[in-house]
């Protein structure tokens, strides 16, 4: 059964700084956020003031007084920051937003990402630190340092339990490069990907090669989210948030790779709980927007949201299956954190809007139902699902 939220609130405004390769951004982080949070407020057709809400997560570092503030808001309602690591909250925070506006906590909310790794350290690098805690006073005396390394034993664990291939791996990276050549905003924009080039990339750790890991960049993006009434009378085709879910199954995030399901991208309970509220079914996806922080994070999304069995992933995973042009399951069409950018996912979002509103660069033929599985095995995780007019 469908939830109270199936409907009631859409984006009504979508925006992007340039992407930059990590740390070649040539405004701070907080200007960065500034613009994409203005790219968006003039794409929906509103006076940026009348934001009253900000949602962000992977702790962003631009506090929503600083931001509304600059931006000379009238009267800040609503701020929330998504726990947890990576993009994983990355759905959540358009869910949670969407939740504020539908209890009345606020009538225009902005969910927002914005890095410098340039003004900052490089993401994802490790932190010197004279103690640590949690899982990594088991693992760093072992030298799992990385998530490449974590996420690594994961999928090396799913693919050798269901005797997958390394070329359903090469399908999914080939997948985002494909689609990022026809995208002129996407960092490998005129950098195509072949199968002999994927193949002789190098080792980064088994099973990821090069072109199995996501880039690094710089940069901001935002979304507004307003009510559905109010949408309708904004400049753009809303995209309604049909559903969202978050979170994680028993014992997920068990300390030193303990989890009961181990070989997971955490979305296990996280799906069927998104189907439910959404009010749809796996089959009625039309297009995909999958989190690469690598491809196995991938292959397992797909699994676990039900759009293909594991046992069929070395036949179904091919190349011709995932574009946008008459594949079976377009997938990642602007070029996802692999070849587009990699905005902690929220790149994802603003390209499962514009397949809605039918201005994709690799636009999928009538699509009225919009799927984005954000930040696979970390924990908590999250997945949303926009529709079109015709799915209310």
């Amino acid at each position: 059964m469908a939830n109270g939220i199936r409907g009631k609130v859409a984006i009504a405004g979508i925006g992007e700084t340039t992407y930059y390769k990590h740390g070649q951004a040539p405004d701070p982080e907080f200007k960065l956020a500034l613009k994409a949070i203005l790219a968006a407020a003039e794409d929906a057709g509103i006076d940026a003031r009348d934001i009253d809400g900000f949602c962000s997560y992977s702790n962003d570092r631009n506090e929503p007084s600083r931001l509304s503030a600059a931006l000379g808001i009238k009267d800040l309602k609503y701020s929330v920051m998504q726990w947890g690591g990576g993009g994983g909250g990355g759905a959540a925070a358009v869910g949670t937003a969407a939740a504020a506006i539908a209890a009345g906590y606020a009538d225009c909310v902005v969910v927002f990402r914005s890095l410098a790794q340039g003004q900052f350290q490089r993401f994802g690098a490790a932190a010197p630190a004279k103690t640590v805690q949690g899982d990594n006073a088991y693992l760093f005396p072992y030298g799992l340092f990385s998530p490449a390394q974590r996420f690594a034993m994961k999928t090396m664990r799913f693919m050798h339990d269901h005797k997958i291939e390394r070329s359903a791996l090469r399908a999914l990276s080939m997948a985002s490069y494909h689609h990022a050549q026809a995208n002129p905003r996407a960092v490998m924009y005129g950098r195509p990907l072949t199968e002999e080039k994927y193949d002789n990339s190098r080792w980064i750790v088994e099973p990821f090669r090069l072109f199995d890991c996501c880039l690094e960049n710089d940069g901001a993006a935002a979304l507004i989210l307003v009510s559905a009434e109010r949408a309708k009378d904004l400049k753009q085709t809303p995209a309604y948030l049909l559903g969202a879910a978050q979170g994680s199954e028993y014992r997920n995030n068990a300390p030193a790779h303990n989890a009961p399901t181990y070989a997971s991208s955490s979305f296990t309970t996280v799906a069927p709980r998104l189907y439910a509220n959404a009010g749809i079914k796996p089959a009625d996806v039309d297009v995909v927007q999958s989190y690469e922080n690598f491809t196995g994070g991938v292959l397992m999304s797909l699994v676990e949201h039900d759009l293909i069995k594991a046992e069929e992933a070395n036949e179904f995973l091919k190349l011709e299956n995932l574009v946008a042009d008459g594949g079976k399951l377009p997938l990642n069409t602007s070029g996802g954190n692999l070849a587009e950018c990699y905005m902690h996912g929220l790149e994802l979002q603003i390209e499962a809007v514009r397949q809605l509103r039918g201005t994709s660069t690799s636009q999928v033929p009538k699509v009225d139902v919009s799927l984005v599985c954000a930040g696979p095995m970390v924990t908590p995780v999250s997945s949303c699902v926009f529709g079109s007019e015709a799915t209310l």
